[in-house]
């Protein structure tokens, strides 16, 4: 049977579930916001419009200097996790798969402690450099590279079972490596720490600027592969069958996916379990084709984040609980939930 394709309803829904996620997280926070004043500071974004939102000049500094870059932040980031997820499972066929159960998250995460503890004491308060993803992208290739080999260690087939352990061990041993680095430059642990934990709250345009252009690319790459991955689903020699070159089309998706990843990690940090709650969520509602799976995996993922981000801030109270921890609440019991319910775990 042909795939089913994207629906526009669903398509509608992603796109309202992006819009209340945006108008959430300007709207709320420690300063309350009120939405429709919101709308109309936005609207006054676009050249040549000038209407009276009502804010005054501190609520608009807040709006568009601290709310409004982390939101945006939040929905690219968001974006990329649930995306590179989706990608992974469908190249890798394998419902657990994802961007820090492949330990591919470790590895960036590794090639930005490098970057944050090896930099010149002079360059330490000028925030992230640009060469940041691309140490990031070095190691989530490296990473998943590792994974995939000891996946098949033994001759045995890589089974989902076997990349999730091979996974585990990979990122283990870059934790460990990470763990070294810190200790020999304990003048950085507060801030490598900061970021581990996964955190939205230093975002600024900055941010947003130096990860778009890895996002754009990922995103292009990613989905122009969507229905190459229905075609991986029926296995590789019946893909061969069908004219598509199963290994080239593999490798393309886990370099771009490795990408979005590595850009994502080097300005947000270690935010775990996206990659794995909106693919698996929006598979059991629309099916798994993935012609809709990767574009509704791009909008929901951002609202999911976008979200997950606004809980984070006001949970806590004055307080802000990490973004990495909130998302771990929400992943653990779901990835119990998708490893007991999984059927290729038992094959």
């Amino acid at each position: 049977m042909r795939p089913a394709g994207l629906r526009p309803a669903w398509f509608a829904g992603g796109v309202l579930a992006v819009l209340v996620a945006v108008t959430a997280g300007l709207a709320f926070g420690s300063v309350p916001l009120p939405p429709g004043g919101v709308a109309v500071e936005l609207l006054n974004l676009i050249p040549g419009v000038r209407l009276h939102s009502g804010l005054t000049e501190r609520e608009v500094a807040i709006l568009l200097e601290l709310r409004l870059p982390r939101v945006v932040l939040g929905l690219v980031v968001g974006a990329m996790l649930s995306l590179a997820g989706a990608a992974y499972q469908g190249a890798f066929r394998n419902p657990l798969a994802d961007p820090h159960l492949l330990g591919v998250a470790a590895g960036a995460g590794l090639g930005v402690t490098a970057v944050i503890v090896l930099r010149p004491a002079t360059d330490a308060a000028a925030g992230l450099p640009i060469g940041v993803p691309l140490a990031a992208f070095v190691g989530a290739l490296v990473a998943v590279a590792l994974t995939w080999v000891l996946g098949a260690a033994g001759g045995r087939d890589r089974s989902p079972s076997a990349l999730i352990l091979a996974g585990v061990a990979v990122s283990a041993f870059l934790a460990a490596m990470q763990t070294y680095l810190l200790q020999r430059h304990v003048e950085s642990l507060r801030e490598v720490y900061s970021w581990l934990l996964g955190r939205l709250g230093t975002a600024g345009w900055h941010d947003v600027l130096v990860v778009l252009p890895y996002t754009v690319v990922t995103a292009v790459i990613v989905l122009a592969q969507r229905r190459e991955l229905d075609v991986l689903t029926v296995g590789d020699e019946e893909a061969s069958s069908l004219g598509l070159h199963p290994q080239r089309s593999r490798y393309l998706l886990i370099v771009a996916a490795s990408l979005g990843t590595a850009a994502a990690v080097s300005v947000s940090g270690l935010i775990g379990f996206v990659g794995i709650i909106v693919p698996h969520t929006l598979r059991m509602l629309t099916g798994p084709s993935y012609r809709s799976l990767l574009p509704l995996s791009v909008l929901f993922g951002a609202a999911f984040l976008a979200l997950t981000d606004l809980l984070a801030r006001v949970a806590g109270g004055a307080a802000e609980i990490p973004i990495g921890v909130v998302t771990a609440f929400l992943g653990a019991p779901f990835f119990i939930l998708v490893l007991r319910t999984s059927r290729s775990l038992t094959t």
